[in-house]
Formats: structure tokens, C-alpha cells, sequence
């Protein structure tokens, strides 16, 4: 009995004392994870000039919510959910420098949040090192604090895959894990939907297929939900404006020059070098300096495979390995055109197998050679530091000059009497618009949203003028308009009534 007792109590008290270590230990891991995601929120405000104009597409995204400035048109291709993501402040502020802090620290915290959902998969130190790898990519920290959707497709990729894996591994269990497992599984799944419903379907077919093997029906429910649910305006609007799921579909795969088989890897790597979109892709390759992480990265990501292949826990790297491929195939080699944003998630996926095998390589060699492993990993990581933030200095530079020169028109407009209500057609009449407080129009092309006679009777109430950009012919109803010249553009002003 004496011994029993005894014994028990030995047990008790290792128990206790796993637990003990087992609690610091995550709290030390949280804190690497929540020190990186703060770096990366500190990182853009630096970097990214909070001050810089709204882009293009942010200005679509937006502009749905502002009071301040019309709505652009909402083309096929967009989901709401950088609209729904932005509401909180563009709905009330004009604000950009609110914007863009209010967006760099929801990037932190949405890093954070995506990485901690890998907690058990991998040690804390690789998750760490997998998404401060993710978040010093330049294309990362540019796009991080701007309203745009794929930073938030990969942050839902992240949460989605994490999340299924862990459930999967908690599966005939109920405590509150294994139920946490399952929602986040179906809120990162509805976070990609929510961004770009497209994306998500090829994020997540793996997954789909994963737990139809396994038969883990309460997980499939959970993921395809989340799916359902986020994509579920997207598919409503599809009905309500074009007709069907498969019209929309149709309008835009048109809208983005027709999916179809094309290989769009040399586009890619033609954008490394701080294109925001290169559409038609043309122009010399980067310096190899520029595109050389990008050749390594697949050869990394096999590396990680092997081992976790060796130390039995292949699913944990398999999985966000076969995500990351089927999430950028599409960009890869059905698009006609690139842009870095694109492959955001299968980055953020490939992150985490490819900072396991750079542990693998400066832990697990010889002892003669983890010394030069060592150096070499350091060496690769100064000069990955030193490329990303080049790229993105010249990057924001470049973003910066642009947004102020429609700024620049846009003062030349309201010189010449084109104030808010207005409308302007013609080049870039989205972005001119919304900084001249106008609304915008086309009667052709990707955004045609008006006719030439809805332009005419506009006309006759409010100020309207037409844009045409280097070597443009103005369109007809506006050829005998007031001519005038602001840069590079030439201004029709129709007459006043």
C-alpha cells in the first residue's frame, strides 16, 4: 500500500512538473511568434510610407464604403471582403495615414494569429523563423498594410491548413482543442472566401481531399462552411447581376485575358523586381541577385519534405507543401499576366517546411560541418535581407511618385472647375476620380460600366471631363470639348450645361 501510495505520488508529481514545463514553454513560443508579428507591424510603418496614396485597386475596394468619395465600379474578378476588412475606418475617415496604421497592425495580429495556429505542429523556433521569413519579403511588407486581398487570402491559408492538421491529429478527443481546431479551421477557410473565393477553392482542395480520406465529417463540415459562407455574397451576386455562377466566372476569366493554359512563371519572375503588375509582361529579367530566393525555394521546400519524411511527421510539412502548389498553379500557368501578390499564399505556406529544413541543416549535420552550415544559412539570410528591402525601397518609391501624380491632376482639375459632383471618363479615370472626389466611367473595356449617351446627359448637370492618356485618340463625343493639357494627359472639359 505504502509503496503504492508512493509511487502515485512520484507520478503526480512529474505530472505536475511536465505541466510546469510544459506552460513556460508555450509562452516563450507565443513570444518569439508575437515578437516577429510586432516586428513585421513596426516594419511596414517604417518602410511603407503611411502617407502614400491609395492604389488602383484599393481605391476600388474602398471607395464601396467611403462617404466621401463615390463608389468605383466593382468588376466580376472582386470579392467584398477587403471592403468589409477596411469598413472600420474608411466608412468614417478620410483618413490615409489611419488607413494604413489601422491595416499594418490587423497584419500583425492576423500573422500572429496564423502562425499560433500551428502550435504542436513544429517547434516554436521554426514557426518564428517560417513567418519572419514570410513577413521580409518585400512583396509581404508592401502589400501588408494596404487594402488589398491576397495577404489575407494567405493569412486565411495559414489559419485554414494549421487548423485542419491539428484537428486531425485531436480527432476522438473533446476538449476545448480539439473544438478550437475545428472553428479555426472554418474561419481561415472563410477569411479566403471572404478575399477571393477562387483562391480559396485552390488553397483548399487538398484539404477537402485530405478529410474526405481520413472521414473526419465534422472537419469537412467545418471547412466546406467556412467556404460556403465566405464566398456566399460573391455567388448571391453572381445571380443578382450576371446572370448566373458561371457568367460571373466567365466575365472574369475575360477580364483577366482568359484562363486558360499559360505559362506564367518568366512573368513572375520578371515582377520580382517591384513590379506591381506586369500586364503586358515585357522587359529584361531582375538582377539574378533578385530572383535567386525565389529558384530556392522550391528546391527548400523539397529539402523540408525529406525531413519530415525522415523524422515521421510527413504530414505536418506534406499538406502545406500540395496547398501551396495547387494555390499558385493558377498563377504559374493559366494566367496571361503577373503580379508578385499572387502567389502570397503558396509563400506563406511554403515558409513553414522551408524554416524546418534550414534548422535541419544548422542542427543536424555533422559536427564538422554544422559550423559552415551554419555560416552559410546566415550568409543566405543577410543577403535575402538585402535584396527584400532594395526591392521594396525602390518599390514604395516608385508607388509613392505615381499616387502623387494623381493627386497632381487631380488639383489640376478642380483648377480648371471639375469638382465633386463630377464625373471623368477615359485613362485612369478610376484613380483620378477618386482623388478628384468624381465619379468614374467607361463605356468599354474591363471596368465599362455607362454608355455614351448616360456621359452626354451627365454633362448637361455636372462637371464632366475626359481623359486621354500618351498617344490616345479622344473618344468622339468628346473631340469638340475645351482641350486642355496637364502632364502627359490631355483634358476634354465639356461645357459648362
Amino acid at each position: 500500500m505504502a509503496d503504492g501510495a508512493n509511487a502515485a505520488l512520484v507520478d503526480g508529481r512529474r505530472g505536475a512538473a511536465a505541466k510546469e514545463t510544459g506552460a513556460p514553454r508555450r509562452l516563450r513560443g507565443d513570444a518569439q511568434l508575437a515578437a516577429v508579428a510586432a516586428v513585421f507591424t513596426l516594419a511596414q510603418l517604417v518602410f511603407v510610407h503611411p502617407s502614400m496614396g491609395l492604389g488602383w485597386d484599393e481605391i476600388v475596394y474602398a471607395s464601396q464604403v467611403t462617404s466621401h468619395h463615390p463608389a468605383a465600379f466593382f468588376s466580376a474578378p472582386r470579392a467584398r471582403g477587403v471592403t468589409l476588412l477596411v469598413a472600420p475606418v474608411a466608412s468614417w475617415s478620410a483618413s490615409t495615414e489611419l488607413l494604413r496604421v489601422y491595416l499594418a497592425a490587423a497584419s500583425g495580429l492576423g500573422l500572429y494569429l496564423a502562425l499560433r495556429a500551428w502550435r504542436g505542429l513544429f517547434p516554436a523556433r521554426v514557426l518564428a523563423t517560417g513567418g519572419a521569413f514570410f513577413a521580409t519579403l518585400w512583396v509581404t511588407l508592401f502589400y501588408g498594410p494596404q487594402a488589398m486581398p491576397n495577404y489575407w487570402v494567405a493569412i486565411g491559408a495559414l489559419t485554414a491548413v494549421g487548423c485542419t492538421l491539428r484537428a486531425l491529429g485531436a480527432r476522438g478527443t473533446r476538449g476545448r482543442s480539439a473544438r478550437g481546431a475545428l472553428w479555426g479551421a472554418a474561419a481561415g477557410a472563410l477569411l479566403m472566401a471572404l478575399m477571393r473565393p477562387t483562391d480559396a477553392v485552390w488553397v483548399a482542395a487538398p484539404l477537402l481531399v485530405l478529410v474526405l480520406v481520413r472521414r473526419h465529417w465534422p472537419l469537412l463540415l467545418a471547412l466546406a462552411g467556412g467556404l460556403a459562407a465566405g464566398g456566399g455574397e460573391w455567388a448571391i451576386e453572381a445571380y443578382a447581376w450576371y446572370g448566373g455562377l458561371g457568367e460571373r466566372l466567365q466575365r472574369a476569366s475575360e477580364i483577366q485575358g482568359g484562363l486558360g493554359w499559360n505559362i506564367a512563371v518568366d512573368d513572375q519572375m520578371r515582377s520580382l523586381g517591384g513590379r506591381g503588375l506586369c500586364r503586358p509582361c515585357t522587359g529584361a529579367m531582375p538582377h539574378p541577385v533578385v530572383t535567386l530566393w525565389w529558384l530556392l525555394l522550391p528546391v527548400l521546400a523539397v529539402l523540408g519534405a525529406v525531413v519530415a519524411l525522415r523524422a515521421r511527421r510527413a504530414t505536418a510539412t506534406l499538406v502545406p507543401l500540395a496547398c501551396a502548389v495547387t494555390a499558385a498553379a493558377p498563377y504559374l500557368f493559366m494566367i496571361g499576366y503577373a503580379a508578385p501578390r499572387f502567389l502570397q499564399p503558396a509563400y506563406a505556406l511554403l515558409a513553414l517546411p522551408v524554416a524546418d529544413a534550414l534548422w535541419h541543416l544548422v542542427k543536424n549535420g555533422r559536427d564538422r560541418w554544422r559550423p559552415v552550415a551554419a555560416t552559410l544559412v546566415a550568409l543566405a539570410v543577410a543577403g535575402h535581407l538585402a535584396v527584400q528591402f532594395s526591392v521594396l525601397a525602390g518599390t514604395v518609391n516608385r508607388n509613392v511618385d505615381s499616387r502623387e501624380d494623381w493627386a497632381r491632376v487631380a488639383g489640376e482639375l478642380h483648377r480648371l472647375g471639375i469638382r465633386p459632383p463630377c464625373l471623368l471618363t477615359g485613362h485612369e479615370s478610376i484613380p483620378i476620380g477618386y482623388y478628384t472626389g468624381c465619379s468614374s466611367g467607361s463605356t468599354g473595356g474591363n471596368n465599362e460600366n455607362t454608355t455614351t449617351a448616360e456621359i452626354l446627359d451627365a454633362a448637361r448637370r455636372i462637371p464632366v471631363a475626359a481623359l486621354t492618356g500618351p498617344g490616345g485618340i479622344p473618344p468622339a463625343y468628346a473631340r469638340d470639348w475645351a482641350p486642355h493639357r496637364v502632364g502627359d494627359l490631355e483634358i476634354g472639359v465639356a461645357p459648362p450645361g
